[in-house]
């Protein structure tokens, strides 16, 4: 058998050939790191290895007996932490802090066989589309080297599309699963409100967090969303479980869905032509799946919705950096955080709590009327981003007004915060590539709850249109990635 073939696999099928015995959990972790240590010289998506937990983790009997036995994955440096590993958050502020215990969403990916060999790259604090923080420097698109992954989730995208692993985590309070799933062309899926635990650490920010992965496969993301949703007593968001599995879902008929489609953002703005094109010719594609396709989008003040939005941003990111303090006992000095980090840490302590309380309900009372708009349709479709993937350094910030790379972001992304503000559930399909060979991905939001129709709809996608057999100039086998190593 050929490991690279079986690595090129999705996790299931990796999973599958180990409990059959044609394959061992050690020879996938062997061969993830293999690829890891060959082609992310060229990517820089891997900032903390963890391949000697990883290899003596692989030789756990009981692991045949799981979803996903054995099977190599990598977690973002954000939020979820390993225990005894380096957690960073992309900040020179913690560059020396290490976990003291697992997370409970990575308690949940071992408990269901997967192997975490590493820890991957991430913008200071998540805050931005893009992963290039000046602690581990730039994560580089597997499909130009010139361009970004996006972000924040950016080195678990860049490793998933060139074939490091097969699937790998990261966090959403934006869009920063589905804005980077878009940039490298793979599958990107926030889940509901509530759907996945952000325990024991709590959310600091009213609902607006979502865990889980990106993959090159439905059917992957569906099944580690079985293996890891659930609410921990005294979350302060829950969904109940469904009675039928996530990845029944990804091979069973949503039924014809009423699809509303809309090419521009709630809240006004430019949308770059290619990615027009690509929402539409996606709508096509719907509608010869037999769903029935209109023009329409919610109504609500978009700009006023946008603002209180990126109002509620600031203060969590100001309580995140407050939470970091705690742990390692002192202030950051000026020179230990970004100068973006900075700045919006100053606007998030610019807000009373009585601000904060306000803007929370006005925010609420506009997801109603978004959901409102659901009543009517079963899917929203627009496109995932404004703009084809961006070139690096493209959010480096102005030194005269760090502030303003938010302004710039909210353009570049003005579709996926969305589905942060009501909680609903989103996904980023990677259905076109531009003439310059980079992918475009296009977003389906759906009800509260409904991740079932997503997964069905995406599957028929992802039939109609296969897109995993695609591999970036730059991935495991590759010639640029052969050279590399061979240098």
């Amino acid at each position: 058998m050929d490991l690279d073939d079986v690595l090129w696999d999705d996790g299931l099928a990796q999973a599958a050939l180990v409990r059959a015995g044609e394959v061992t959990a050690r020879e996938l972790v062997e061969g993830a790191i293999e690829r890891i240590e060959r082609v992310d010289a060229l990517l820089n998506a891997v900032v903390t290895p963890l391949f000697t937990q990883a290899l003596r983790a692989a030789q756990d009997g009981d692991l045949a007996a799981t979803p996903f036995a054995g099977v190599p994955m990598l977690l973002k440096d954000h939020l979820a932490t390993y225990g005894g590993a380096r957690h960073t958050s992309g900040s020179i502020f913690l560059r020396n802090n290490v976990a003291k215990s697992d997370s409970e969403l990575v308690t949940r990916f071992k408990r269901a066989g997967m192997i975490p060999v590493g820890l991957t790259n991430t913008c200071e604090l998540a805050l931005l589309s893009t992963s290039e923080p000046a602690l581990h420097g730039a994560t580089l698109n597997p499909w130009s080297l010139t361009h970004s992954t996006g972000g924040s989730s950016g080195g678990s995208a860049a490793a998933v599309a060139a074939g490091l692993v097969a699937f790998a985590h990261g966090n959403d309070s934006a869009g920063s699963l589905r804005i980077p799933a878009s940039c490298c062309g793979i599958f990107g899926l926030k889940p509901s409100r509530g759907r996945v635990s952000p325990g024991p650490r709590g959310d600091i920010a009213p609902g607006i967090w979502s865990e889980h992965v990106m993959t090159r496969s439905v059917r992957d993301c569906a099944a580690v969303l079985d293996a890891t949703a659930g609410a921990l007593p005294h979350d302060q968001y829950s969904r109940p479980r469904p009675a039928r599995a996530f990845q029944d879902s990804a091979g069973a008929d949503p039924g014809r869905l009423r699809i509303a489609v809309s090419d521009r953002p709630l809240q006004g703005g430019e949308v770059d032509a290619e990615c027009v094109r690509a929402v539409w010719e996606t709508a096509e594609l719907c509608a010869e799946l037999g769903h029935e396709i209109v023009e329409a989008a919610p109504v609500v003040d978009g700009a006023a919705l946008e603002a209180d939005f990126f109002a509620l941003y600031t203060v969590a990111a100001a309580a995140r950096i407050a939470e970091w303090v705690e742990w390692m006992g002192r202030e950051p000095d000026p020179a230990e955080l970004e100068p973006l980090t900075w700045a919006v840490r100053e606007a998030g302590l610019r807000h009373s709590a009585v601000d904060h309380v306000v803007t929370v309900q006005r925010l609420q009372r506009a997801a109603r009327d978004i959901v409102a708009f659901f009543d009517t349709v079963d899917v929203w479709l627009t496109p995932t981003l404004a703009e084809p993937p961006a070139p690096l350094g493209y959010f480096d910030p102005s030194p005269l007004d760090p502030l303003a790379t938010l302004d710039l972001d909210a353009r570049f992304s003005p579709f996926t915060w969305v589905a942060n503000v009501t909680g609903q559930p989103g996904m980023s399909v990677p259905l076109a590539w531009n003439d310059d060979g980079l992918p475009i991905g296009s977003h389906f939001l759906a009800r509260l709850g409904a991740e079932r129709v997503l997964f069905g709809l995406a599957a028929q996608l992802e039939q109609a249109r296969p897109w995993a057999h695609r591999r970036p100039p730059v991935s495991a086998g590759s010639p640029a990635a052969t050279a590399a190593t061979n240098c």
